[in-house]
């Protein structure tokens, strides 16, 4: 460590030992997120004793974490997070070139000892972590020889380095761009993890048609073609191509983890499109699974479209339900629907693990919608009628069968 640094007590320290953490993933996970904030709090006034402590935290990392079951993903997930977090401090870190070589050593020889691997994605930073071309430069001309040789060797001798990828970050920082390009034609397989430095590198080059061609021809079986529409959506877009990055990559690149993300996420990047018009898109582009784009209409306040969707496939009832809750007082005839459609989807068969409780609150939320809306008779006879529409459904008539105002005789049903 720098002068200035080495006698610093880190917290998380002590907690990352060599097979410091049992099989289970949750207390390393919350570990992790501890000695992030801990990494954070000190680079808000001293970024250079931040870098030093994010440059430990990644040596203990994965010896610590070797007895672990990473099967789930969780612990892979939390330190892929890590990295993205801590990589940018020590790339920004305010540090001489001497202690910046040191640094590099150390997580170079973490990431060759790494065996699981954990701190794989460490490599795709490498650039950055250098901090300068010159030291990009550096390392370039250190790691080059060794990718070439290995890929110049047969398909069945299957030869992997570690460090390729943290030599391709290193050309594309040092600017050593047609030099990427060259390395990168011998690679023996298409690998997106190694094209996507190509795509870099000519784009750094304003050759951007080319950068688009190269990120297509990277397509195939097992590539992961969300990172490529997206790298090919970035690159349209910086050439002011809007309409075509839409229409060619929009939904791949932005396919996130639930449908109202995905929606989110495109209508930032295409704000000059109306919000209807790509929901509408997003819909069409999924049928038999419309009621899938309820939350994201929902939250675009377009209630009657969410309406819509929601009556054409199932909406899971725990959604509805609370839908009906936070529009009770705000819009209470979407509100009612939402309650009403719950029911439905419950009486069709199509909701799974309902209780008798949440069967109730949709009844008592679709009435209390109701009686602000001044139509609490015709909302009980839309119930009746309903349920009258499923004589096989038990459960819902069966927690209901109380309710002693749904059934009075009502001889205009």
């Amino acid at each position: 460590m720098s002068k200035t640094e080495d006698n610093h007590a880190w917290a998380f320290a002590p907690r990352f030992r060599r097979g410091g953490f049992g099989w289970r993933s949750e207390p390393a996970i919350a570990r992790i997120k501890e000695a992030i904030a801990e990494i954070k709090a000190a680079n808000r006034k001293k970024p250079l004793l931040a870098a030093e402590g994010a440059v430990l935290f990644l040596q203990k990392l994965s010896p610590a974490l070797q007895n672990i079951d990473s099967s789930s993903g969780a612990i892979g997930t939390a330190v892929n997070r890590a990295i993205d977090a801590l990589a940018p401090i020590i790339a920004k870190a305010p540090a001489d070139v001497p202690t910046r070589r040191k640094w590099l050593e150390q997580l170079y020889q973490a990431h060759a000892d790494d065996a699981i691997p954990y701190i794989e994605s460490l490599a795709d930073y490498w650039g950055e972590l250098c901090a300068s071309p010159d030291l990009a430069a550096e390392w370039a001309d250190r790691l080059v020889e060794t990718v070439s040789t290995v890929w110049g060797r047969s398909r069945e001798e299957h030869g992997f380095f570690h460090g390729t990828s943290m030599c391709l970050s290193a050309l594309l920082a040092a600017g050593r761009h047609e030099q990427l390009l060259a390395l990168l034609g011998k690679c023996p397989y298409p690998f997106w993890a190694y094209r996507q430095w190509g795509v870099k590198a000519l784009v750094a080059m304003g050759r951007r048609t080319e950068a688009l061609q190269y990120a297509e021809a990277s397509r195939g079986l097992n590539e992961p073609l969300g990172q490529i529409a997206e790298a090919c959506e970035a690159i349209l877009l910086s050439s002011g191509l809007a309409d075509e990055a839409y229409l060619r990559y929009a939904f791949d690149a932005n396919r996130a983890g639930t449908y109202l993300t995905t929606f989110r996420a495109i209508c930032r990047k295409y704000p000059h499109k109306a919000p209807v018009a790509i929901l509408e898109d997003l819909v069409a582009s999924t049928p038999g699974d419309e009621g899938k784009w309820f939350a994201a209409a929902k939250d675009a306040k377009l209630y009657d479209l969410a309406l819509k969707l929601a009556q054409k496939s199932p909406v899971d009832h725990r959604t509805l339900i609370r839908a009906a809750a936070d529009y009770t007082e705000t819009e209470p005839s979407f509100a009612q629907n939402c309650g009403l459609i719950a029911l439905y989807w419950i009486c069709a068969g199509r909701a799974y693990d309902v209780t008798a409780g949440e069967i109730l609150t949709a009844y008592d939320l679709i009435l209390r919608a109701a009686e602000i809306l001044q139509s609490r008779d015709d909302a009980l006879k839309q119930i009746r009628i309903m349920l009258e529409s499923f004589p096989q459904d038990r459960l819902v008539k069966g927690a209901l069968a109380r309710a002693a105002e749904l059934w009075r005789v009502d001889t205009s049903v």
